[in-house]
């Protein structure tokens, strides 16, 4: 019994290990976040902010091929803050269950996910912390995941992708084309072309494509440069939560584009056709390009401008 009450307040991470059986899975944690929130039953808590903290264990699917040391392949620390920032931000709740068992549901919804063990305190509601903790498997939560993952696909951010040719990254306007951007609601996108550079010719069709596209990067990190508000983004892990975050990014394609199941048909040389490809891949509100032609057939909404023309 004594070992029991101790496992019952002792870390999830514990009682993860503790009943895992004979194949114990992969963890990842969150530990000690705290948040002040209005939360309570209570008359007294409404209108008043409290400190809660969460402590959240998951286990996940070991992965079995390479990690490559690759963000996009693993379940990512920041998806189980944004669940539990998103379930707060969502509406008023009276009770810790309630929460605790929207921040599972969401967390369960990701791919790896196998069990989430979620323990909520309120720290200001007494001498010590009163909270409660609940565990829940995808099984558990079946009947729901399906319209959990209707709600958070319509949540799901869409940017404003934008081309920026290289004759408008060297304008003296491009700072203050960022402002409007910026000021719309839409998440901003950066991408660019090739630089006005000779490119290296290898003669060869794939590597060619790499270099071609590393080409590309080198120019987003060019435009980078000019604003310290663009951040050269690679992964879609860091794009998600670029979007999330009101953080300006300029695309560098190699790695989506060359882990894409069903990559673009267009070669990087053609830098306008492959960010509209990108734009699509994003579900973008508008592809916007600047200095440039529209390419053939946009899957978004799209509209071309010169320099000198106002965006909106």
């Amino acid at each position: 019994m004594p070992s029991d009450i101790r496992l019952a307040f002792a870390h999830p991470s514990e009682r993860s290990i503790a009943t895992a059986g004979e194949a114990p899975h992969d963890r990842i944690s969150v530990r000690d976040h705290v948040v002040e929130v209005d939360i309570g039953a209570f008359q007294a808590e409404r209108g008043t902010s409290q400190r809660v903290r969460f402590n959240v264990v998951v286990e996940v699917i070991p992965f079995t091929g390479s990690l490559d040391d690759d963000v996009d392949r693993i379940l990512s620390y920041d998806r189980v803050t944004e669940a539990i920032s998103h379930e707060l931000e969502a509406e008023r709740l009276n009770l810790l269950e309630t929460l605790a068992e929207r921040i599972a549901e969401r967390i369960l919804l990701e791919p790896q996910a196998l069990r989430a063990f979620v323990r909520i305190e309120k720290l200001d509601r007494g001498p010590g912390a009163l909270g409660v903790e609940i565990v829940r498997s995808r099984r558990d939560v079946a009947d729901h995941l399906n319209t959990k993952a209707e709600e958070v696909a319509q949540e799901r951010p869409h940017p404003r992708v934008v081309f920026v040719s290289n004759a408008a990254m060297a304008d003296d306007r491009l700072p203050r084309w960022l402002d409007e951007l910026e000021a719309r609601r839409a998440p901003l996108i950066l991408c660019v072309g090739q630089p006005d550079l000779p490119i290296p010719q290898t003669n060869h069709k794939m590597t060619q494509r790499r270099v071609d596209l590393l080409s590309i990067e080198q120019n987003a990190w060019c435009l980078a440069a000019r604003d310290d508000r663009a951040k050269v983004v690679a992964t879609r892990t860091e794009l998600d939560w670029a979007m999330k975050n009101g953080q300006i990014c300029v695309w560098a394609p190699s790695k989506i584009v060359l882990d894409a199941t069903q990559g673009p048909k267009v070669q990087p040389r053609d830098s306008v056709a492959l960010a509209s490809w990108f734009a699509g891949e994003m579900d973008a509100c508008e592809y916007l390009v600047i200095g440039e032609d529209l390419p053939e057939d946009p899957p978004v909404a799209a509209r071309a401008l010169s320099p000198g023309e106002p965006l909106f």
